[in-house]
């Protein structure tokens, strides 16, 4: 079996995939053109580097699976995979401990102002009563979408003695230990945290935008680590001004790059409007990016895969 590697991996993927007798090909770099020179490839390794359509990828007549080390596939026509039975593989449970711990990390900077009076302190300032914090014990933690990233974050958080109540459209009768199923009303009208786990679609794209977040009954704050399109910029911070959104905490924003690996608008209004809130912080798309999760990806991918090509 022929398969490329579009985007860098870690090394176990392809001592793996030669350890099974396939030919490897190093495809990192590549453009949409450069992929029209291995049409008879059986499996492509992706993250985000190219934009896979149905128009693109009916060009391959050999090509067996697309694998995607992770959990987003928005970047791959899903519909044309499944109507010619290309598999698409992914593996969201290698990076969900990494992803909620992250998420974790970034909550209890904001609500107790350790970014800001990190660098008030080392500019010599030293101030007390302005950096006083909010503790999680007791409040209600809302997650929209319950998947891998979800039900990882709701373990961590059992343990600040927080209610975690969750909404997920496609899924029901999850309530367990951890987390309590409700819907959106319950949501808007309880929340003191919520935290987007979605993945990106028409559905979810500007999910958070003036009418979502003029639903709630409390000040919130916002948590994204899901994907930057589904939070309109301009309302967020129309939020932050009028007091309904209490903080946020952004790992990943619409203005980056379809690949993730470049932050390209450096100077758009809005981004530096955001930047002068003592009470928003940013992170580079790394929640999940761990050394470790990279490894963990790869693993589950390969299991998948030789499951489904390699039973024995």
């Amino acid at each position: 079996m022929k398969v490329i590697l579009l985007d860098d991996f870690h090394s176990t993927i392809n001592y793996t995939l030669k350890k099974w007798n396939f030919e490897v090909i190093d495809g990192r770099g590549f453009a949409a053109e450069d992929l029209k020179n291995h049409l008879d490839i059986n499996g492509i390794f992706i993250r985000s580097s190219i934009p896979l359509s149905g128009s693109l990828l009916s060009q391959f007549k050999f090509l067996k699976f697309i694998a995607r080390p992770g959990a987003g596939l928005e970047n791959i026509d899903l519909n044309y995979c499944q109507k010619v039975g290309i598999k698409v593989f992914r593996s969201p449970e290698g990076n969900r401990d990494a992803l909620a711990e992250h998420t974790m990390g970034m909550i209890l900077s904001l609500i107790n102002n350790i970014n800001s009076a990190n660098t008030e302190v080392k500019n010599g300032v030293w101030l007390r009563e302005e950096n006083r914090g909010i503790e999680l014990k007791g409040k209600v933690f809302a997650l929209i979408g319950y998947g891998f990233m979800g039900e990882a974050l709701a373990k961590r958080l059992s343990g600040f003695e927080v209610e975690v109540i969750a909404y997920d459209k496609y899924k029901s009768n999850f309530t367990d230990q951890y987390v309590k199923e409700v819907n959106m009303n319950y949501i808007f009208k309880n929340a003191d945290f919520v935290s987007l786990h979605t993945p990106l679609s028409l559905e979810t794209k500007n999910l958070v935008n003036s009418s979502f977040i003029n639903s709630f009954k409390k000040s919130f704050f916002l948590i994204n680590t899901a994907r930057g399109q589904s939070v309109v910029l301009e309302d967020l911070l129309n939020g932050l001004e009028n007091k309904k959104i209490k903080g946020a905490c952004l790992d990943v924003l619409a203005l980056e790059s379809p690949s993730f690996e470049r932050f390209p608008y450096i100077d758009d209004p809005s981004f530096k409007s955001l930047s002068q809130y003592k009470n928003v912080i940013f992170t580079p798309h790394i929640a999940g990016w761990t050394h470790e999760s990279k490894e963990k990806m790869a693993c589950f991918i390969l299991h998948k895969i030789k499951k489904e090509f390699l039973p024995n």
